[in-house]
């Protein structure tokens, strides 16, 4: 499983029933520094296929599914891809929040100290090219399969890397495959 993580604005709100409700929003398009050398994009829409066919998708603290917050399945996440941006609505039930997990997550988010949200996902072959950008490596994944988003932490994708929309392109070349990462 693959993760990226851009901090995209937790929010927290409670419910009439005492349920706890965390918002949040993963920008599209912006380049990140995963590693030297090596840089990513995830474009707008890339998680569509698995979200527009009702697939299962979890929210987790630290990308640990022993960790769960809520889902899509138990009806407790909403999640929308647009081409801008995912973004999610989690309803946190009270016995979920009453957890040390729940309460971890709850605590870090309303402290700032976990304000980042990553997804967690695969790339299916062809989901993704590999070039040459300047001197760095630039994956850019146009197609990947959403298995859960995570409240994080230090996201990869650092918030001051949303301003990368305004950055000029480089041509760029094919990378040989032994030179890809999956």
């Amino acid at each position: 499983m693959l993760y990226g993580a851009r901090g995209g604005g937790l929010e927290i709100r409670q419910g009439a029933d005492g349920a706890r409700v965390i918002a949040g929003r993963f920008p599209y398009s912006a380049a990140t520094d995963l590693a030297p050398g090596r840089r990513e994009v995830i474009e707008g829409r890339a998680f569509a296929a698995r979200l527009d066919a009702g697939e299962d998708v979890h929210l987790l603290l630290s990308h640990d599914f022993a960790k769960p917050l809520a889902s899509r399945a138990a009806g407790s996440l909403t999640v929308q891809d647009g081409d801008e941006a995912l973004t999610f609505e989690a309803r946190i039930a009270p016995a979920i929040a009453e957890t040390s997990h729940g309460r971890d997550a709850l605590a870090m988010i309303e402290a700032g100290l976990a304000a980042g949200l990553s997804p967690g996902f695969r790339v299916p072959d062809g989901g993704a090219t590999v070039a040459e950008d300047g001197a760095a490596v630039l994956r850019r994944i146009k197609r990947a399969d959403l298995h859960e988003l995570s409240i994080v932490v230090k996201p990869a994708y650092g918030a001051a890397q949303v301003e990368a929309r305004s950055w000029q392109t480089m041509p760029v070349r094919p990378v040989r495959r032994a030179y890809a990462w999956r």
